[in-house]
């Protein structure tokens, strides 16, 4: 097999395929499965600062009675609710280092960051080789700048990294008034790496029972697209590993998005659908076009398609189907 070693958040890794986060790493037994299967590194299934904020809620209510004005035994509750969660997360990262051998990333999904420096901290002590930050806040607030949501990031960033010395990844949304900026500046913001991009649950309605339910929960084959335009106009500029996430569902996707600058992919729906075996699979057919190309390692092909490396840089900014469209007759 070709050279397929590559770096996660600048953390050396032997292949490209990182297992993202999601309920497939939320115990050892699926843990090993994965790294038996030959998964690089795994990120763990995220902790979520909204779900423990309403568990500490519910359980202080049922204690307590919601209208009971005792701070002090409510400040107690709130802090056992909490830091029970947060240590059976920390006992995972412990055992799930016993038991395997490559990288594994504790993720947090936050929205501020007065949760989650020390918990952060925490991680670090309990041997994560990084930590993966999932922010997010939806920017449907009317009277909130662009600016404001923004800097909810670089305050998160500044916070954790203060406080570690693993290497911190952000997963980022692609919902930004100037995205093009807001990567580079994260990737110069002294993090070690940028996956692009969140997947989000979305909203669909059941038009014969009048509800409203949740969409399709698994991404598509053909979703890698928005990821890959992003990575191939940033990665020649960017301070930091780039990730790809989203749709990345066979060896192609994957092949493209190394060939746009990214360091490695993200895998999650691909995994659900056929199984910790499409991993070796991917692996075997990435070898397998390596060795078609004639080339010997990610690095001679890595970024070779990216914006920076090409000689019509401006197909990646258009979003017109203009060329597509202009021959076209109805």
């Amino acid at each position: 097999m070709r050279n397929l070693e590559t770096t996660y958040l600048g953390l050396p890794i032997k292949n490209p395929i990182v297992v993202g986060s999601s309920g497939l790493a939320s115990t050892i037994g699926g843990i090993k499965k994965l790294a038996k299967a030959g998964a690089a590194a795994i990120v763990l299934k995220s902790v979520f600062e909204e779900e423990i904020k309403a568990e500490a809620e519910q359980t202080i209510g049922q204690q307590l009675g919601m209208d009971d004005n005792n701070l002090e035994f409510y400040d107690y509750y709130d802090y056992q609710v909490k830091n029970e969660v947060l240590e059976n997360y920390v006992s995972l990262i412990r055992e799930a280092k016993e038991s395997v051998d490559i990288p594994i990333i504790a993720s947090i999904n936050c929205s501020s960051y007065s949760e989650w420096v020390s918990f952060a901290h925490k991680i670090e002590e309990a041997g994560a080789d990084a930590i993966e930050l999932n922010i997010f806040k939806l920017p449907f607030g009317i009277k909130e700048e662009a600016g404001e949501i923004e800097k909810v990031y670089f305050d998160i960033v500044r916070k954790v990294k203060e406080r570690l010395s693993i290497p911190v990844g952000i997963k980022l949304a692609p919902y930004f008034t100037n995205l093009g900026n807001v990567i580079h500046r994260l990737s110069h913001s002294g993090i070690n790496g940028l996956i692009l991009f969140n997947r989000f649950t979305s909203v669909d309605y059941d038009i014969e029972n009048d509800q409203v339910i949740t969409g399709k929960v698994y991404s598509n084959a053909d979703d890698y697209v928005n990821s890959l335009r992003w990575i191939s106009i940033a990665s020649s500029q960017a301070g930091c590993d780039l990730v790809a996430s989203t749709g990345i569902q066979d060896y192609r996707a994957m092949v493209k998005m190394l060939m746009a600058g990214a360091s490695s992919v993200e895998v999650v729906s691909a995994i659900y659908k056929e199984g910790a075996e499409v991993i070796g699979a991917m692996l075997k057919e990435l070898d397998a076009w390596m060795v078609r190309r004639g080339v010997n390692s990610i690095n001679e092909f890595k970024g070779r398609l990216s914006q920076g490396a090409s000689a019509n840089p401006e197909v990646f900014e258009r979003v017109q189907f203009m060329r597509y469209f202009s021959g076209h007759k109805h």
